[in-house]
Protein backbone atom coordinates (compact mmCIF):
# COMPACT_ATOMS: atom_id res chain seq x y z
CA UNK A 1 0.00 0.00 0.00
CA UNK A 2 1.42 3.31 -0.74
CA UNK A 3 0.83 6.20 1.50
CA UNK A 4 1.11 9.98 0.09
CA UNK A 5 2.71 12.54 2.40
CA UNK A 6 0.45 15.27 3.04
CA UNK A 7 2.26 19.01 1.40
CA UNK A 8 4.33 21.05 3.75
CA UNK A 9 3.28 24.73 3.86
CA UNK A 10 4.73 27.06 2.69
CA UNK A 11 6.02 29.59 4.24
CA UNK A 12 3.82 32.89 3.81
CA UNK A 13 4.54 36.00 5.82
CA UNK A 14 4.06 39.49 4.65
CA UNK A 15 6.41 41.27 2.82
CA UNK A 16 8.57 38.35 1.94
CA UNK A 17 9.98 38.03 -1.39
CA UNK A 18 8.81 35.38 -3.41
CA UNK A 19 9.95 34.10 -7.10
CA UNK A 20 6.82 32.45 -8.18
CA UNK A 21 6.78 29.86 -11.54
CA UNK A 22 3.70 28.18 -12.72
CA UNK A 23 3.72 25.28 -15.41
CA UNK A 24 1.27 24.31 -17.99
CA UNK A 25 0.17 20.26 -17.02
CA UNK A 26 2.26 18.01 -19.02
CA UNK A 27 4.28 20.81 -20.25
CA UNK A 28 1.37 22.07 -22.06
CA UNK A 29 0.92 25.45 -23.26
CA UNK A 30 -1.10 27.91 -20.38
CA UNK A 31 -0.96 30.39 -22.96
CA UNK A 32 -2.84 30.03 -26.53
CA UNK A 33 -2.44 33.62 -28.06
CA UNK A 34 -1.95 37.47 -27.16
CA UNK A 35 -5.78 37.32 -25.85
CA UNK A 36 -4.62 34.68 -22.95
CA UNK A 37 -1.43 36.97 -21.99
CA UNK A 38 -3.75 39.82 -22.30
CA UNK A 39 -6.32 37.80 -19.43
CA UNK A 40 -3.21 37.30 -17.00
CA UNK A 41 -2.28 40.82 -17.18
CA UNK A 42 -5.82 42.32 -16.56
CA UNK A 43 -5.65 40.01 -13.40
CA UNK A 44 -2.22 40.72 -11.87
CA UNK A 45 -3.08 44.62 -12.94
CA UNK A 46 -6.54 44.46 -10.43
CA UNK A 47 -5.42 41.76 -7.85
CA UNK A 48 -1.88 43.01 -7.63
CA UNK A 49 -2.86 46.27 -6.08
CA UNK A 50 -6.10 44.98 -4.40
CA UNK A 51 -3.84 42.73 -2.32
CA UNK A 52 -0.97 45.36 -1.83
CA UNK A 53 1.19 42.91 -3.33
CA UNK A 54 4.38 44.39 -5.08
CA UNK A 55 5.33 42.74 -8.25
CA UNK A 56 8.84 43.77 -9.61
CA UNK A 57 9.26 41.00 -12.19
CA UNK A 58 7.34 39.03 -14.42
CA UNK A 59 7.68 36.87 -17.89
CA UNK A 60 5.28 34.97 -19.84
CA UNK A 61 6.38 31.88 -21.87
CA UNK A 62 4.10 29.22 -23.27
CA UNK A 63 4.10 26.68 -21.22
CA UNK A 64 5.28 28.64 -17.96
CA UNK A 65 5.58 32.38 -16.53
CA UNK A 66 7.88 33.24 -13.50
CA UNK A 67 6.66 36.15 -11.39
CA UNK A 68 8.76 37.94 -8.56
CA UNK A 69 6.63 39.66 -5.74
CA UNK A 70 6.93 40.90 -2.42
CA UNK A 71 3.42 39.44 -0.67
CA UNK A 72 1.32 41.61 0.73
CA UNK A 73 -0.62 41.71 4.65
CA UNK A 74 -1.95 38.41 3.38
CA UNK A 75 0.76 36.73 2.33
CA UNK A 76 1.35 35.05 -1.39
CA UNK A 77 -1.30 32.51 -1.42
CA UNK A 78 -4.27 34.62 -1.26
CA UNK A 79 -3.21 36.36 -4.57
CA UNK A 80 -1.84 32.95 -6.44
CA UNK A 81 -5.37 31.55 -5.99
CA UNK A 82 -7.73 34.26 -7.03
CA UNK A 83 -5.00 34.86 -10.16
CA UNK A 84 -4.68 31.18 -11.17
CA UNK A 85 -8.50 29.66 -10.46
CA UNK A 86 -9.80 32.96 -12.22
CA UNK A 87 -7.43 32.36 -15.45
CA UNK A 88 -7.73 28.79 -15.34
CA UNK A 89 -11.74 28.86 -15.25
CA UNK A 90 -11.94 31.82 -18.00
CA UNK A 91 -8.86 29.51 -20.45
CA UNK A 92 -11.09 26.39 -20.31
CA UNK A 93 -14.28 28.31 -20.60
CA UNK A 94 -12.66 30.09 -23.57
CA UNK A 95 -10.42 27.14 -25.49
CA UNK A 96 -13.40 24.86 -24.65
CA UNK A 97 -11.38 22.95 -22.71
CA UNK A 98 -11.75 21.62 -18.82
CA UNK A 99 -9.84 20.23 -15.97
CA UNK A 100 -6.15 21.02 -15.23
CA UNK A 101 -4.40 24.11 -16.81
CA UNK A 102 -1.35 23.90 -14.24
CA UNK A 103 1.00 21.32 -13.34
CA UNK A 104 0.32 20.56 -9.28
CA UNK A 105 0.50 23.79 -7.41
CA UNK A 106 2.96 26.94 -8.20
CA UNK A 107 6.00 26.85 -7.39
CA UNK A 108 7.40 29.76 -4.37
CA UNK A 109 10.98 30.40 -3.93
CA UNK A 110 11.46 32.57 -0.80
CA UNK A 111 14.46 34.94 -1.90
CA UNK A 112 17.21 36.90 -0.03
CA UNK A 113 16.95 40.49 -0.99
CA UNK A 114 20.90 41.69 -1.12
CA UNK A 115 21.95 38.40 -2.85
CA UNK A 116 19.45 37.39 -5.44
CA UNK A 117 17.24 40.38 -6.32
CA UNK A 118 19.76 41.72 -9.06
CA UNK A 119 20.37 38.02 -10.86
CA UNK A 120 16.66 37.21 -10.21
CA UNK A 121 15.57 40.13 -12.12
CA UNK A 122 17.44 39.56 -15.16
CA UNK A 123 16.66 36.06 -14.75
CA UNK A 124 13.10 36.83 -15.04
CA UNK A 125 13.45 39.58 -17.26
CA UNK A 126 15.60 37.46 -20.20
CA UNK A 127 13.26 34.70 -20.31
CA UNK A 128 11.72 35.42 -23.22
CA UNK A 129 14.97 36.00 -25.01
CA UNK A 130 16.36 32.65 -23.91
CA UNK A 131 13.47 30.95 -25.12
CA UNK A 132 13.39 33.11 -28.49
CA UNK A 133 10.47 34.14 -27.86
CA UNK A 134 12.36 37.92 -29.09
CA UNK A 135 15.28 37.33 -31.17
CA UNK A 136 17.34 40.38 -28.81
CA UNK A 137 17.42 42.96 -26.61
CA UNK A 138 15.55 45.62 -28.98
CA UNK A 139 13.00 42.87 -29.30
CA UNK A 140 12.53 41.95 -25.24
CA UNK A 141 12.94 46.20 -24.53
CA UNK A 142 9.09 46.33 -26.60
CA UNK A 143 8.24 42.77 -25.68
CA UNK A 144 4.74 43.17 -24.19
CA UNK A 145 4.47 39.85 -22.24
CA UNK A 146 7.46 41.01 -19.79
CA UNK A 147 8.03 43.41 -17.38
CA UNK A 148 11.24 44.42 -19.13
CA UNK A 149 9.34 46.67 -21.11
CA UNK A 150 8.29 48.70 -17.89
CA UNK A 151 11.82 48.36 -16.49
CA UNK A 152 12.87 50.05 -19.77
CA UNK A 153 9.98 52.78 -19.82
CA UNK A 154 8.83 51.41 -23.04
CA UNK A 155 5.08 50.37 -21.11
CA UNK A 156 3.31 51.95 -18.58
CA UNK A 157 2.07 48.85 -16.34
CA UNK A 158 0.74 50.58 -12.63
CA UNK A 159 0.86 47.55 -10.78
CA UNK A 160 4.18 46.54 -11.40
CA UNK A 161 6.70 48.23 -9.31
CA UNK A 162 10.02 49.46 -10.92
CA UNK A 163 11.53 51.28 -8.41
CA UNK A 164 13.21 49.34 -6.70
CA UNK A 165 14.61 47.28 -9.73
CA UNK A 166 15.43 50.77 -11.31
CA UNK A 167 18.23 50.66 -8.81
CA UNK A 168 19.71 47.90 -9.97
Amino acid sequence: MHETMPRTARLDTPGLLHHVMIRGIERRKIFSDDKDRENLIERLSVLVPETKTKCYAWSFLSNHAHFLFRSGPQGIAGLMRRMLTGYAVSYNKRHRRHGQLFRNRYKSVICQEDIYLQELVRYIHLNPLRAKAVSDLKDLNRYSYCGHSAFMGKKIREWQDIELTSRI
